[in-house]
């Protein structure tokens, strides 16, 4: 299982950017998937996660700003990024595992950069 981020990109200070996760193969209706990120010399952070059930959570730091969302269909997972701010700025990563974690994959990382 392969899983295939894109999406990121320069943007300034309040802009949008929406990321995609390409994920065949896996079942959402069974897996948790999630977007993590990590910045120049921090630790890998759970940005929001998505339950196979379809309940969501988001880091207090993205609330309001930010929205998971999947397409089951299309075994595609989004993170809308709106009023994006400097410390935005990370390699955002998407996250797909089983409830046990016995099953976990990652994605290559997509870059997104905010100019102040």
């Amino acid at each position: 299982v392969q899983l295939q981020a894109s999406g990121g990109g320069l943007v300034q200070a309040g802009g949008s950017l929406r990321l995609s996760c390409a994920a065949p193969g896996i079942a959402f209706v069974v897996y948790n998937m999630g977007w993590f990120r990590q910045a120049p010399g921090k630790q890998r952070e759970l940005v929001a996660g998505i339950a196979s059930g379809g309940s969501t959570n988001y880091a207090d730091s993205v609330k309001g700003r930010f929205t998971i969302s999947r397409d089951v269909a299309k075994n595609t997972l989004y993170l809308q990024m709106n009023s994006l701010k400097p410390e935005d700025t990370a390699v955002y990563y998407c996250n797909a595992h089983s409830w046990n974690k016995a099953y976990e994959y990652w994605g290559q990382g997509t870059l997104v950069t905010v100019s102040s």
